[in-house]
């Protein structure tokens, strides 16, 4: 093994200890209260590293804070017709792990949305991953707004089933086509607002 295939595995593994020590942190506490020391510290790196391959805290927070692209809420191309089915779709079949994650990131955004510098991070992000796309999708004269509608939506059923665990799915394909349904009407009655 050579010595650039061994730092290059080292570097991931620093790389993710720090995304780890940060995600946890910032799970904790707000923007404001988390230092790089304390993230530093937690990963077991010296604290030069986090801007060396963050650029430093805001590059580090909108790390922790980006969409894995595998994660993202619009993975293929739709039309505005097909789009209540598709996210009635999405919650439905939602499982407990990338649920639980899409929630921890949002408590990461809320507990940090009212710093000037996280907050325009998270709104960028959000546009960027969530609104834009749907706003494209949905492509007429009122799309921001009916995408800003869906959003709410679904960060609602998130909180809900997630956070406060009030969730009537139970598996059953009758209960889980019927849900879905309904679903459906809930998101088309929301674009056709």
């Amino acid at each position: 093994m050579t010595k650039t295939t061994v730092r290059k595995r080292e570097a991931a593994a620093t790389r993710a200890a720090i995304l780890a020590a940060a995600r946890e942190r910032f799970l904790r506490e707000s923007y404001d209260s988390v230092g790089l020391r304390e993230i530093a510290g937690d990963a077991g790196v010296d604290v030069a590293l986090i801007s060396r391959y963050f650029g430093g805290k805001e590059g580090l927070f909108r790390e922790v804070v980006a969409v894995d692209k595998e994660e993202k809420l619009i993975r293929e191309p739709l039309t505005a017709a097909e789009l209540p089915a598709y996210l009635a779709q999405l919650v439905v079949e939602d499982g407990d792990d990338h649920r639980q994650h899409r929630m921890e990131m949002f408590v990461i955004m809320l507990r940090s949305a009212s710093s000037p510098k996280a907050g325009q991070i998270i709104r960028d992000l959000v546009h960027l991953d969530v609104l834009g796309p749907l706003a494209e999708i949905i492509g007429d004269e009122h799309a921001e707004l009916r995408a800003n509608m869906l959003l709410a939506i679904l960060m609602g059923i998130g909180v809900l089933r997630t956070i406060m665990r009030v969730d009537a799915l139970d598996g059953s394909p009758d209960q889980r086509a019927e849900c879905e349904d309904r679903f459906r009407c809930l998101f088309e009655a929301a674009l056709s607002c």
